[in-house]
């Protein structure tokens, strides 16, 4: 915990300079939510809680921000008269924070933030609109790989499908045990998509080799990536308060390896973060700060890949001011919709 506690700040660090080598941004965005709501104040909840996690890491071996520029940026303005027009402003709001200056950690709000956030992020250096230099690594209880829910294609619960759609060349996802048939075969008949199912990685009896083989396909990844963290892919005991909490996932260990994995990875560059489905807890702020340790083990390390130099700016420093950016490809999608069903 910050010995000078500045309130709205994440971890409660004070803020000095005008460079950012971590943005953390907030995505107060529940548009789609199935069952629990609440993920539009889940950003913020989260925010309050930080401030209680403790500032060292054993793997950084230094207190936080270890010499680093922390800062957290005013919260998405929620503007949007429709479902496109809101994916449109997360994306145009995303966009100036992957200029390849700094790692954007996002906090959300459902997971339907992510194919607005894999739109912004193809304008990254390392992307430079080619989707299939991306890989995505998912955390989460269910696959999202629906076709629809509810006859609504931008669902949270289509999220890695809509992201396969933008183009992306790998989707490797972790911890998944609630899907349906269809999800099965997509699965199954997709290479880009490699799961590693929780029956296999929580097997009391084969758990052990599964998990290691997980490890060891995150290590050996290439290229840039973008680690999604859906706070429903760990155990249920440990965060009751997300949308859909489903047992038998992984453990704060087991996250906590995974991303240490994807950023030690030699041949690869996490160039965002995005933690989500972060619900307030009343009783208890446990789901919440959770949430807060899950995203300061992500920074620290960034911080860590970038004192041992495998994480580098690609861009000069553009500073705290950046004003969100025109996108119209989610409005467009829609419209292309609409013709078609009226051809």
């Amino acid at each position: 915990m910050s010995e000078e506690y500045v309130e709205g700040n994440f971890l409660g660090l004070p803020e000095n300079g005008g460079e950012v080598d971590v943005a953390i941004l907030q995505l107060p965005y529940e548009l789609t939510t199935s069952y629990g709501q609440g993920t539009a104040g889940g950003p913020a909840a989260c925010i309050i809680a930080s401030a209680q996690v403790e500032l060292f890491d054993a793997s950084l071996g230094e207190d936080l921000p270890a010499g680093a520029a922390l800062f957290t940026a005013p919260e998405w303005d929620g503007e949007g008269n429709s479902l496109a027009e809101q994916l449109d402003n997360i994306s145009g709001y995303l966009k100036p924070w992957y200029a390849g200056d700094c790692l954007p950690l996002i906090l959300g709000g459902e997971h339907g933030i992510l194919p607005p956030l894999l739109n912004a992020a193809k304008h990254h250096p390392l992307v430079d609109g080619n989707m299939q230099r991306l890989t995505v690594v998912q955390i989460d209880a269910h696959a999202d790989l629906r076709e629809q829910l509810d006859g609504e294609k931008y669902s949270h619960a289509c999220a890695a499908s809509r992201s396969l759609d933008l183009g992306i060349g790998q989707l490797v996802q972790i911890g998944i045990r609630a899907y349906s048939k269809q999800e099965a075969n997509y699965i199954e008949k997709d290479e880009r998509v490699t799961t590693f199912f929780a029956r296999d990685t929580q097997s009391p009896s084969t758990g052990e080799s599964a998990w290691r083989s997980c490890l060891d396909t995150l290590e050996n990844l290439t290229g840039p990536i973008h680690l999604t963290i859906d706070i429903d892919g760990l155990d249920g005991s440990l965060v009751p308060a997300t949308g859909t909490p489903v047992p038998g996932g992984l453990s704060f260990w087991q996250a906590t390896e995974v991303i240490e994995a994807v950023f030690s990875a030699p041949n690869s560059t996490v160039i965002s973060v995005d933690v989500n489905e972060i619900v307030a807890q009343e009783d208890t702020p446990l789901t919440q700060f959770t949430a807060a340790m899950v995203a300061t083990k992500a920074i620290a390390m960034h911080l860590k890949a970038r004192k041992e130099g495998r994480w580098e700016a690609v861009a000069k420093q553009a500073g705290r001011i950046r004003m969100p950016q025109i996108s119209d490809y989610f409005r467009q999608q829609k419209s292309s919709e609409s013709r078609e069903d009226t051809a």
